[in-house]
């Protein structure tokens, strides 16, 4: 796993971000043990302190849960992987059309075009 940081944002809010992807792809299985933080943190390149904040920031979000013995697990909660899911999706479909209106197509012509690229998928 490539784990790439821009020095725009804090580091563990990264981390949070990648995490959630990882979940939405299914990279971090719904109900999956998590590695430990030592070794989450290793992987990452980050200090163990930074990914310990990241993991505290997705359980208060209820993303992953502790077991007291047993370690962190990714929710097995369908409703709220489904909204993480499309809230990802939102934000992909607003960059994509900003970015196509940057080049000057209005917006009935960026619906055109999806329509076309949508006609051409089998």
């Amino acid at each position: 796993m490539s784990w790439k940081f821009d020095t725009t944002r804090p580091i563990y809010m990264q981390l949070v971000e990648r995490i959630k992807l990882m979940i939405v792809t299914g990279e971090l299985a719904s109900g999956s043990k998590l590695k430990s933080v030592r070794d989450m943190a290793e992987e990452a390149g980050v200090n163990p302190n930074t990914m310990q904040r990241a993991l505290a920031e997705l359980e208060r979000e209820a993303l992953v849960y502790s077991q007291r013995t047993s370690g962190r697990f990714v929710t097995e909660d369908k409703e709220l992987l489904t909204k993480m899911r499309d809230e990802f999706a939102e934000e992909k479909v607003k960059t994509f059309i900003e970015s196509l209106m940057q080049l000057g197509y209005a917006q009935d012509e960026v619906i055109t075009l999806i329509q076309h690229y949508l006609g051409g998928i089998k």
